[in-house]
């Protein structure tokens, strides 16, 4: 039985459920203050450049100090580029001359330098992967994904098999009912929302649902 810790989890579906009801907010208000915001986004009509007549003499005193500072230090970065660039040249033509001297020593170190590396990388993703065959070895994949089904994709969703997420069960301790709670919250009407918990492979390792609130549908008469 795993152990799972639910603190953050239950941290980011309220940090969720914040951002949906401010995006909400802004979304009503924005019809009434799109006219003020228009007007705060003209430069000319914003009261900073109401209240200062010097503004174009600051502008140009910024241009010419900017002017200034790159007269002052173009020359440097030319005289480091020219340096840079010698350097590189005669370190090319340093290891030109190993190479052609003894081509064969050198082309079979890089080789081997290859085939090693490749040797590693390829034992650590056989390492990491579970057994499942459809595993991808990931070196540390996100530890859950929450998805948001809403009842027209619950009803046409095929049924899942119960072993899909394997067979460990997940204990969630004391955290269960909050977690429960929080992502009773993110469903939809007549939806759900699931929770899928992911190993470090990336498979997925268990599963959770939890249904939204009912839309009281009226009976007509």
């Amino acid at each position: 039985m795993a152990m799972v810790d639910c603190r953050s989890l239950i941290e980011f579906c309220r940090a969720f459920e914040q951002q949906r009801n401010m995006a909400a907010n802004s979304q009503a208000s924005s019809g009434q203050n799109r006219h003020k915001k228009s007007k705060s986004l003209n430069p000319l009509s914003h009261p900073f450049c109401e209240l200062s007549p010097f503004a174009a003499i600051d502008i140009l005193i910024l241009f010419l100090a900017l002017g200034a500072l790159g007269v002052l230090t173009v020359p440097y970065f030319k005289l480091i580029c020219q340096e840079s660039s010698y350097l590189l040249v005669a370190a090319l033509v340093f290891i030109g001359e190993l190479v052609y001297n003894a081509p064969i020593a050198y082309v079979a170190g890089l080789v081997i330098i290859i085939a090693v590396v490749t040797a590693w990388e390829w034992a650590g993703y056989q390492a990491r992967k579970c057994g499942n065959p459809y595993c991808k070895g990931l070196k540390k994949a996100i530890e859950f994904d929450i998805q948001l089904e809403s009842e027209e994709c619950v009803k046409y969703l095929p049924p899942l098999p119960e072993d899909v997420f394997g067979a460990r069960r997940l204990e969630l301790g004391q955290d269960h009912k909050e977690l429960e709670a929080e992502l009773k919250k993110m469903a939809p009407l007549n939806g759900r929302t699931v929770l899928i918990f992911r190993s470090r492979c990336g498979c997925p390792a268990g599963r959770m649902e939890v249904w939204g609130p009912k839309k009281v549908r009226r009976i007509k008469k």
